[in-house]
């Protein structure tokens, strides 16, 4: 599936269904809501968006609990699970999506190296959380993580319409 036609399939869906979402990204910096509002119309099902690059603003902004990032860090599936549901509860909206990881080039160790990256999606369902492992450039990896996050928002509302037919 190109490129587009992710945001265009994930946009339809929510339209479909009658749903909303709210992103919460740190190392994409913006760039998954960027492409979803990349749709004309997407004002119906896109409410907002926080780019928390700092623990500070996980916690203040989208709920992150202090004791999960002192306990997991701020990239682990913990603190992503807390992203995606925090935005959906700040915001107000029916998906929520959480991305934290490390981009790169630099800021990597050897337990968690450039490129591990988690990705939670949050809505009526539960939570599903991925751990990643992309490679190549601070854009590829941003890249790489916003298409996984489109396939994950996706796969995680087929499922919904599935479990409602």
């Amino acid at each position: 599936m190109s490129k587009k036609l992710l945001e265009e399939s994930v946009g339809k869906e929510l339209l479909a269904q009658g749903l909303t979402i709210a992103c919460a990204e740190s190392c994409t910096g913006g760039l998954l809501t960027s492409r979803l509002t990349d749709i004309a119309g997407s004002s119906a099902y896109v409410m907002g968006s926080v780019v928390s690059y700092t623990n500070r603003i996980k916690e203040s902004l989208v709920g992150v609990r202090h004791e999960t990032l002192l306990s997991h860090g701020a990239v682990s599936e913990e603190t992503a699970r807390e992203m995606a549901e925090g935005i959906a509860r700040a915001v107000g909206t029916d998906i929520g999506v959480g991305i934290t990881g490390i981009a790169g080039p630099g800021g990597g160790t050897k337990q968690k190296p450039v490129g591990l990256v988690f990705i939670a999606v949050s809505g009526p369902r539960g939570t599903m959380v991925k751990e990643n492992h992309f490679s190549g450039a601070r854009t590829e990896i941003k890249r790489q993580t916003t298409d996984t996050a489109l396939e994950m928002t996706r796969a995680y509302l087929e499922q919904l319409k599935r479990e409602q037919a």
